[in-house]
């Protein structure tokens, strides 16, 4: 039997908010346990929630940027479950009615494109954290610790559609929601220190049927590996157990990323296990026009909006426009270099930040903003090509060494053309003197040639940039040779 996967994804991003959600607490990571939780995180007798209104800003800013609808009201609600770390024995969070209502975030798999739908995004509070690994009681004794520093940290937890029908197709969306959540600047990304966190929903079906197989949920997944890596498993998991006789159960599962595979955790809660019922310390959130419009005028422009205006404008190509935008440091890199080169060395600069310094970003596994190189420096180099001083191979090596030596002073690529002698030769006598050497010494090749076999042309350049160790000018090389050939 053939079967079809049936993935939806449910994705917890932090907020960017000094703090917390419905307190004055700090969010600050790496506090010792226990220092970033006040009265109202600890649930103590008679205190009262006040909402971040900068927790609903960046709802709104999300919702906009995926198109959804902002609802004017929507309501907070109680979720009543009992863990250690939930000192209230309740969430607040959304459920009838969530401050951000569909939308859609567009994907693109070898080079295929596809459109995931969100169902909403609402606001909540995270829970504390447990910790049972290596801890340790007042005696030494094995025992387990609760640290309620992350009580109360504001989250918008993004559902999806179950519109996904493979683990790589989980993992592009989910790169994709987390590329955009960072570059609108509601969120770090932070996948390490969970400020990202993705849920996958899995089901199985066989192909052809429309009702959906019975779904686990995998929870709490932070790197893009590990999603994929568990989404892989779970589907095995499931269509080994129909195919043996066996049932899947709705449930809750944990992936193991040593084991590589997934393990029981519970099993999956209903929205009526949960007991909702909307919070009466809270009153509805209102958001206005006014406030909606605000937010939409102090967005940054978007990833899509900022490829269709460099493809109009410069002649960028989708790929360019696609490696460009990938991270918002990167395109803002790239806009400074622009300002520096002007519009007619858009493609230039193109190249050279999807070339070497694209690569030089990943080996060293840093961003844009991290980079050793500034935007001055890069228009340097890409300035020396467009003044003939040194040809595109010339500013590849130049580029490695700036880069190599994180070269800080701003003249660092006529420092080292002048340093390692890399001045491109454009003088035409000279060049003529190098070419008549080489046709000299290349009788064959030039009878070749003139008997109609174009690769010895190249055969002849490849001599000539040779002798000239690659500083000959390619272009006048190019001309002065045809020149030559062509003489009776």
């Amino acid at each position: 039997m053939k079967w079809e996967v049936v993935i939806g994804m449910e994705t917890h991003a932090q907020l960017r908010t000094n703090s917390k959600i419905f307190s004055g607490a700090s969010i600050e990571f790496g506090a010792e346990p226990n220092r970033q939780a006040c009265a109202v995180d600890l649930a103590l007798p008679g205190v009262l929630p006040v909402l971040n209104k900068a927790a609903v800003a960046h709802a709104i800013r999300f919702g906009l940027a995926v198109g959804a609808h902002i609802a004017p009201m929507s309501i907070f609600a109680r979720k009543n479950y009992f863990y250690p770390d939930l000192p209230k024995g309740y969430q607040i969070s959304q459920f009838e009615i969530p401050v951000v209502q569909g939308g859609k975030v567009h994907i693109v798999l070898d080079g295929v494109a596809k459109t995931v739908q969100l169902t909403r995004a609402h606001l909540e509070e995270d829970a504390g954290k447990s910790l049972h690994e290596d801890f340790r009681g007042p005696h030494g004794e094995s025992s387990s610790g609760i640290d309620l520093n992350r009580a109360g940290t504001p989250l918008l937890e993004i559902v999806t559609e179950p519109d996904m029908r493979s683990a790589a197709e989980a993992v592009a969306y989910a790169k994709a929601l987390h590329s955009l959540v960072v570059w609108l600047g509601v969120c770090d990304g932070n996948m390490q220190e969970g400020s990202f966190r993705c849920d996958a929903n899995v089901s199985v079906r066989p192909v052809g049927q429309k009702e959906y197989g019975t779904r686990c949920e995998i929870k709490n997944l932070n790197s893009f590996r590990f999603l994929e890596e568990a989404i892989q498993y779970e589907v095995r998991r499931q269509i080994e157990l129909i195919e043996d006789g066996g049932r899947v159960v709705q449930e809750t599962r944990l992936y193991d990323p040593d084991k590589k595979e997934t393990r029981s955790m519970r099993s999956k809660e209903d929205a009526n296990d949960y007991r909702y019922f909307p919070d009466p310390d809270l009153l509805p959130l209102m958001i206005s026009e006014e406030w909606i419009a605000k937010e939409r005028s102090e967005m940054t422009e978007l990833p899509a909006q900022k490829s269709e205006r460099w493809q109009s404008e410069f002649g960028l190509s989708a790929y360019d426009c696609q490696v460009l935008t990938q991270e918002r440091a990167t395109a803002d890199f790239y806009e400074d270099l622009l300002k520096q080169v002007g519009k007619d060395q858009a493609k230039a600069a193109a190249n050279l930040m999807t070339g070497e310094f694209a690569s030089a970003l990943n080996k060293e596994g840093i961003s844009a903003a991290q980079s050793p190189l500034n935007p001055s420096q890069l228009a340097q180099l890409i300035q020396r090509i467009a003044d003939g001083t040194i040809s595109n191979k010339i500013a590849k090596e130049i580029f490695t060494a700036m880069w190599d030596e994180k070269a800080s002073d701003p003249d660092a690529v006529d420092r080292i053309i002048e340093a390692k002698g890399l001045k491109q030769i454009s003088d035409s006598g000279a060049l003529e003197a190098i070419i008549d050497q080489v046709l000299a010494a290349n009788q064959k090749s030039v009878e070749e040639f003139r008997a109609g076999k174009e690769k010895a042309f190249n055969a002849l350049i490849g001599q000539i940039m040779k002798a000239t160790q690659g500083k000959a000018n390619p272009q006048q090389v190019n001309k002065l040779l045809t020149d030559k050939l062509n003489q009776s």
